[in-house]
Parts: C-alpha cells; sequence; structure tokens
C-alpha cells in the first residue's frame, strides 16, 4: 500500500486516502453485526451450559469428598476400640501372668509350674476371628503360641521387610513398669490362607520376672468390617447423586479409571470403556485417559430421532479411582439465546464509536502523508544551516515533494565538497606556516635551552646525590631536555617522527609525570587521585614522548579547572595485550561541536593556545598504535581514555 501510494501525485494519495472513509464503514458494519450475532448465540449458549456442568461436577466431587472424610473418622473411632480392646486383653493377660507369679514367690509352686500354667491360660484367649494372645523372651524365644511355641522369631519380618521383632523387644526392655507400648505391621498368615498382606495391630506389655513380653494382637479389617453400615451409607450417597438433575434430561454418572460405571441410571456396573460416539470417538477411553477435562460428543438415546449434541464435564475423585461427569444437552440451553437481542444493540453503539474512531485515524493518516514530509526536510534544511553537511534528505516515492528532496541533497552534496577543499587547504597552509615557524623558533629555542641545559649540568656536577636540591637540578635537565624534544617534534611533525620503544612500567612513570605535573601553576587548587591497578605488564613505549601525552592531558584538565577541582588517573588492564589510562576532571567540559574537531591542528578553545597540543598527542599515541577517546558533559566534567598496547606489532 505504501508503495503503491508513493507513486501516486498528491491529489492521487487524497483520493485513495479519503474514499476509504465512506466505504470502509459500511462493509465494517454490516459484517460485524452479523458476525457478532452468531458468536454471541453460541457464547451465550457455551457459557451458561458450561458453567453449569461445573458447578454440579464439583458439588458431586464435594459430595463424594465429604462421604469418604466420614468414612475415615468412622475408621478412626474403630481402630480406637480396636486398641482399647487389645490393651485391655494385654491388661488380662499380664495379670494372669502375675498371679501365677505371686504363687510362686509365696513358694506354693515352682517356677515351671508357674509358667505352664501361665501359657495354658494365655492360649486359650480368642481375639476377634484370628487374632490371639502370645508371649515371647526379650530374645525373641515364644513362650506361648497357638502354632509355633518354642520357635525364635527375633529375626522375623513384616511385608515390607522391617524387623518389628526386634523393635517389639527394644521397646518392651526400655518401657516403664506395667506400661501398655503398641506396633502396627502389614502380615500375611499362610495358615489362615492370606492372598494378601493385612494391617496387624499388636498391644504388648514387658513383664520383667520372667523376662516375657505378652503380646494381644488382631487384623483391622476384622474389627472395622461393618457390612450393614458400609452399605447403608452408600446407597445413600448414590441415590443423593442420581437424584441430582442437568436440565432437561441430563444427568450425573461415575465410573472409574478402568471404565467400569459404579454410578449411573441404568448401566450401572457396566464397563464401557469401548464405547463409541456417532463420529466413531471412543469418548469414555478418553475421559479414562485425561482424567479432568470437557469433552463435546454427538450421541443419540434411544428416545431420540437424532443424534444431539452433549457437553461433559468430568473430574478425578483420586482417593476412590473415580470420575465424576455430569453431562447436558446443548439443545436445552438454547433460552439464553435471547439475550443476544440486548447484546446486539450494545454492539452495534459500540460499532459506530468504532467506526468514529477508524474515520479520524484515516484522516490523521491522511494529514500525516502529507506533512511527515515537509516536516523531515525542515528539520534537515535546520541541521544543513548549523554546518552539519552530512545530513540527508529521505527519498520516497516519485512525487513533487521526493524531487524536492533529491534536488536538496545534491546541492548539499556540491557544498560539502566545497568545504573538504577549502579544509584541505587551509590544512596544508596551516602546515606550511608551521613549518616555516618551526624552522625559525627551533633555533631561538635551543640556544637558550642549551645554557640551562649546561649551567644545570654544572650545578648538579658540584653537588651531592643526597643534597635536598639536586633533585630539583635533576628535573631541570630532564624538563630542558624534553622541551628541546618537543621543538623537534613540532619540526618534525609533518614527517611524523619515529618513537623509541622502551619496556616500560605505565604506573611509575605516570607517578613521576603527577608529581612534577602538581606543582606547576594550572595545578594550583587542584587535588590530583591516583587509582593504579597492580600488576600491570610493561609497556613498550617511548618514555618522553608519553610525558608529553600525560603532561598536555593533565596541564588540559587543569585549564578546564581555574577555580579548583578533582584530576583522577586511573589504570587498568583491558585485555592481556592492552592497557587504559584513564584522566578523569570535573572541570567545565567541552561543548559537543568542539569535541569533532578537538585534535585538527591549531584548533583551540583557549585564548592563548596553539592547537597544537592535543594534535601531537593523537599523533603520538596513533604512533604507538594506542588510540585516544574523549567524552565529555558540558558542567561536569570531561573522561581522556588512552589505550595502548604492551607490545607494539609491527604491520
Amino acid at each position: 500500500m505504501n508503495s503503491f501510494l508513493n507513486k501516486l501525485k498528491l491529489r492521487g494519495k487524497l483520493l485513495t486516502l479519503v474514499l476509504p472513509l465512506v466505504i470502509t464503514p459500511i462493509f465494517i458494519v454490516a459484517a460485524a453485526i452479523g458476525l457478532i450475532a452468531n458468536q454471541q448465540a453460541y457464547l451465550g449458549i457455551t457459557k451458561t451450559s458450561k458453567d453449569d456442568l461445573q458447578h454440579m461436577s464439583s458439588f458431586c466431587i464435594d459430595l463424594l469428598n465429604s462421604h469418604y472424610q466420614q468414612f475415615q473418622v468412622y475408621k478412626q473411632d474403630k481402630s480406637q476400640h480396636l486398641n482399647n480392646e487389645l490393651a485391655t486383653l494385654t491388661a488380662l493377660s499380664y495379670n494372669l501372668v502375675a498371679t501365677e507369679q505371686n504363687l510362686h514367690a509365696q513358694g506354693k509352686i515352682d517356677l515351671k509350674t508357674a509358667q505352664n500354667e501361665a501359657k495354658k491360660a494365655l492360649r486359650k484367649i480368642n481375639v476377634g476371628e484370628s487374632g490371639y494372645i502370645y508371649a515371647m523372651t526379650s530374645r525373641g524365644v515364644l513362650q506361648a503360641h497357638i502354632a509355633r511355641e518354642g520357635e525364635n522369631v527375633f529375626d522375623e519380618r513384616d511385608e515390607n521387610g522391617r524387623y518389628f521383632i526386634r523393635e517389639m523387644c527394644a521397646a518392651a526392655k526400655a518401657s516403664r513398669a506395667g506400661e501398655t507400648l503398641f506396633i502396627t505391621y502389614p502380615w500375611r498368615n499362610a495358615v489362615l490362607g492370606d492372598r494378601k498382606a493385612r494391617t496387624k495391630v499388636v498391644a504388648y506389655k514387658y513383664f520383667r520376672e520372667w523376662d516375657w513380653i505378652i503380646a494381644a494382637g488382631s487384623y483391622t479389617d476384622e474389627t472395622f468390617r461393618d457390612a450393614v453400615f458400609e452399605f447403608q451409607a452408600f446407597e445413600k450417597l448414590k441415590e443423593s447423586i442420581r437424584g441430582k438433575k442437568v436440565g432437561a434430561s441430563g444427568y450425573i454418572y461415575c465410573m472409574n479409571s478402568k471404565g467400569t460405571f459404579t454410578i449411573h441410571p441404568d448401566s450401572e456396573g457396566k464397563n464401557l470403556i469401548d464405547s463409541k460416539d456417532l463420529d466413531g470417538n471412543s469418548f469414555i477411553k478418553e475421559m479414562c485417559t485425561n482424567k479432568r477435562g470437557w469433552i463435546r460428543y454427538p450421541w443419540k438415546n434411544r428416545s431420540d430421532r437424532t443424534a444431539r449434541m452433549k457437553i461433559v464435564r468430568y473430574d478425578y475423585f483420586e482417593p476412590w479411582d473415580w470420575i465424576v461427569a455430569v453431562g447436558s444437552y446443548e439443545d436445552e440451553f438454547y433460552q439464553e439465546a435471547n439475550k443476544i437481542k440486548t447484546h446486539i444493540l450494545l454492539i452495534m453503539l459500540l460499532l459506530v464509536f468504532v467506526v468514529g474512531v477508524s474515520a479520524t485515524a484515516l484522516v490523521f493518516r491522511a494529514s500525516t502523508i502529507f506533512t511527515l514530509p515537509i516536516t523531515h526536510m525542515m528539520s534537515v534544511i535546520k541541521k544543513v544551516k548549523r554546518g552539519n553537511l552530512d545530513e540527508r534528505m529521505d527519498v520516497s516515492g516519485e512525487d513533487e515533494l521526493a524531487e524536492m528532496a533529491s534536488a536538496f541533497n545534491r546541492m548539499t552534496d556540491i557544498i560539502q565538497r566545497n568545504k573538504e577543499i577549502e579544509s584541505n587547504l587551509a590544512q596544508q597552509g596551516k602546515m606550511a606556516s608551521l613549518g616555516v615557524l618551526s624552522s625559525g623558533v627551533a633555533h631561538e629555542i635551543n640556544n637558550p635551552l642549551g645554557i640551562i641545559l649546561g649551567y644545570a649540568g654544572y650545578i648538579e656536577g658540584k653537588m651531592s646525590e643526597d643534597d635536598p636540591n639536586f633533585q630539583y637540578i635533576h628535573e631541570i635537565k630532564r624538563e630542558s631536555k624534553r622541551c628541546k624534544k618537543i621543538v623537534q617534534d613540532l619540526l618534525s611533525y609533518a614527517r611524523t617522527p619515529r618513537p623509541t620503544l622502551e619496556p616500560t612500567d605505565i604506573n611509575d612513570l605516570l607517578q613521576q609525570i603527577i608529581d612534577f605535573a602538581a606543582n606547576h601553576t594550572d595545578m594550583r587548587g587542584i587535588k590530583i587521585n591516583t587509582i593504579f591497578a597492580k600488576g600491570l605488564p610493561a609497556v613498550e613505549l617511548d618514555g618522553d614522548q608519553m610525558r608529553q601525552v600525560a603532561i598536555n592531558l593533565i596541564l588540559n584538565a587543569g585549564g578546564s579547572m581555574p577555580e579548583g577541582g578533582s584530576l583522577t588517573v586511573t589504570t587498568e588492564a583491558v585485555d592481556s595485550a592492552n592497557v587504559k589510562i584513564i584522566f578523569s576532571d570535573s572541570g567545565s567540559g567541552i561543548p559537543s561541536e568542539s569535541i569533532e574537531k578537538i585534535f585538527e591542528p591549531f584548533y583551540t578553545t583557549k585564548a592563548r593556545g596553539t592547537g597544537l597540543g592535543l594534535a601531537i598527542t593523537k599523533q603520538i599515541i596513533e604512533q604507538h598504535h594506542g588510540e585516544i577517546k574523549i567524552d565529555s558533559t558540558v558542567g561536569v566534567g570531561t573522561n581522556v581514555t588512552v589505550i595502548l598496547p604492551t607490545e607494539r606489532k609491527e604491520i
């Protein structure tokens, strides 16, 4: 569309955009009314039916859970009753043994007779259908038992591999006198014909005089089982579920995960896992697999002439492995479609609003198509006027505005080429002037520097190295030599002098330069901080040239802080082959338009500057195969970053 519009003239664009404002809303309204009416009918029916089915499913799950919880309470009560019965029988058995011990203590019978009488009495006591009383020593030897008397069962294990006899013996010996203990474990009694393990509860006491553990045991299923009560409660639950109707002909049914119906109006007890709907889908199998969700399928009852679409919500009741399903037919919910009339009215009002907004958006789009290129042209013209000749207008399309933009770009190209020619001529003139100036000035400066060096050398020869002033004379000689080298660099700027490289500790070199520069008049009131990274590798560089670089950057920073401030010099490793030096000041900063030209020879923002300091600095760094970057914010400060390779690789 945009490509088509770009090829049109202004009048063609106007017609293309205005006509849809009239035609498009008509089609939108007609199509939307039909579509929304149909969708609303479907949504109304589906939402109502699904909400009802969801509520009924939740109700049924709650009903099953309530029954399950009540039955668990019932089992707990029966369990407590069983424990009480076993404790009573254990106490009775304990008292029988104690009676026989008293007779022995009184001398009426001997110990063996007393124990035999106790064994006979214990064997006669029954516990439930298959429970019994038995006694054993703390080493697991059965003293009284209905079938295994005399055996050592200390290493006996239950169905889970647990040494329950050992636990009983240890707990009994550690118990208080007369204390009743309990233990529960799974046990399969082959003598009784058990095919699977049953839960057994045992109450026991320790009779220390004979080292007997007297125990009474019974199976929980023999005590908990109350068939009449369970049957009546379950039938009442089924009647509650069957009594809930869903719509006119829907109902609730339950089945296990294998497809056997546990509750159903006419198929209870049947397995219908392979049942299929009229489309051939095994919907029962799908429900058993997913266990939770929604399913929709065509179904025809015996009384129905044609198939009807059925919606079923089903949930899973994990304690019984039941799937609870609530189903209803869609056609029983069509009365909800009457609500569509109100919805259509509201939607038509919404359509009027939407069409109005769309028309407004199209008009806005039309105005944007005409004004945006013009606005862009004005912006580019202003930037070019400020001297940014790299700016160009975007040329798109084939209309009058595109032709004007192309003409302006061609004109800007011509101006830029002329500016570059003028700049090159000016630079060549500066370089020529620099050569003439350097030749004349070099002789005039080198003569007094030679005298300074001579007298400094003379004084140095007269002084001892321990003299406090010896360092100052040494500094005078070194800086005088550097001045001579600066003059030489100025003279040879155009022919790029080659540095003399030596491995240098960059931290020591910078510290020397900072100590010297701190006494300069431009650095008064300025605090110089250093953050030097330890363990930096030696850098191959020309020490004198790098002193010139550092002093230039430090004094430039000082010049930007006439009222005082702080300068931080930081060194750090970039990687194994490069180190970084950062000069950060809190000065006045550099305007963005000056940063682009700051490294040009003879460009300066100072009243008395020559404009060669940063030009020479950049030249020296590039000769060392390094790079320099400046990041500055006016009123905040300037960061100058110098990156140097530790080893120079010749190209």
